[in-house]
């Protein structure tokens, strides 16, 4: 009798009922009241709460069990002479779940920002690893400095091996911050057809971490590094409007009627471009005069089509049907002429 009324038993029984305690509410958390959570949370239309519930949900069993071990050790004399370094096992276990509740939310965010930027952004795995490597590290500092330990000299190690890498991989690392950048200001997206300031045209397939991948027309593909692409200057044809406006040259003699050619070359271009679909329908063909050449009277006339590189079968039709029509016209497109004034008789001058 003495045994069972003796303060061993009295506390040994109160640390048994808590930590029951905190497993029998762990238990009706994780099959009762988190089913009940769960559909509150996915009634509302933000995405923030069901990240934080997942992220919280996965460590509140170890919570309530590192919670119910804290007050076992701190009530409980017997343990005593180990309850300084129990402790700090604890805080430690407890930092390092709250860092991987952290990073389960923080991947969370991301995985919902790289959705909201559908196929504009190339997978994020690199860029969750590189979050992932961040958040344990630094939830490992933490833990080791409140448990004790000194993490200067680690700070110090990582401070050097992150320069020596960062120097090791400048390119990489320029190439990967410099894709991150197009990405983000949506400088050029994939899809979109651009021109270089060297002159190369394509449609962008891909935009990867490192490189950005180019289609030409003449389904040729040329790779070019994040950072050149980011600094160069370019024309993106599709950023605003995706049609474009093509512009056929022309030149016709100095003899012509300029009214007369007008209403023939407009005559002939509504007519090509009402069977070719590539030219946008509510748009109507538009001839200017803009220059006195060397041998003829310059003018340009205006198609509309739905992308670049759909001028080229309108050009086609253009050229034969207008040159059958001017020859019935008798409109005159010249040869190049120019005239040179050579003078031979030039007098030397007196000495």
């Amino acid at each position: 009798m003495d045994f069972f009324n003796s303060q061993f038993f009295t506390t040994w029984d109160t640390s048994i009922i808590v930590l029951i305690g905190a497993i029998l509410i762990g238990w009706l958390f994780r099959t009762v009241i988190h089913r009940y959570l769960r559909k509150l949370v996915q009634r509302t239309s933000f995405k923030t709460d069901d990240l934080i519930f997942e992220a919280i949900e996965s460590q509140i069993v170890i919570w309530l069990a590192i919670g119910a071990l804290y007050y076992i050790t701190v009530t409980t004399e017997l343990l005593e002479p180990y309850s300084q370094s129990i402790i700090k096992v604890l805080t430690f276990l407890l930092i390092i779940s709250i860092t991987i509740a952290l990073n389960k939310f923080l991947i969370g965010l991301i995985d919902v920002w790289s959705t909201k930027q559908k196929k504009s952004l190339p997978s994020t795995k690199i860029f969750v690893n590189l979050v992932k490597a961040i958040v344990y590290v630094v939830g490992l500092l933490v833990a080791l400095e409140f448990i004790g330990v000194s993490i200067t000299p680690m700070l110090t190690a990582l401070g050097v091996g992150g320069l020596a890498i960062s120097l090791a991989l400048k390119d990489t690392l320029a190439d990967v911050f410099a894709g991150l950048h197009i990405l983000l200001s949506k400088k050029v997206e994939p899809g979109d057809f651009i021109e270089l300031e060297s002159g190369q045209k394509g449609e962008i397939i891909s935009i990867t971490w490192r490189n950005s991948t180019i289609l030409e027309k003449s389904n040729n593909v040329f790779i070019v590094p994040n950072s050149v692409l980011s600094n160069a200057i370019l024309k993106n044809y599709d950023s605003i409007d995706r049609t474009f406006s093509a512009k056929f040259l022309l030149g016709v003699g100095y003899e012509s009627d300029l009214d007369q050619v007008e209403r023939v070359t407009l005559e002939v271009a509504k007519d090509v471009v009402k069977g070719i679909e590539q030219h946008v329908k509510d748009f109507t063909p538009i001839v200017r005069f803009y220059e006195f050449g060397d041998s003829s009277i310059n003018l340009k006339i205006f198609f509309k089509v739905y992308s670049y590189g759909d001028q080229w079968p309108i050009f086609h039709e253009f050229v034969k049907k207008l040159l059958v029509r001017y020859n019935e016209e008798g409109i005159n497109i010249p040869f190049p002429i120019r005239t040179l004034y050579h003078m031979n008789n030039i007098e030397e001058p007196s000495s």
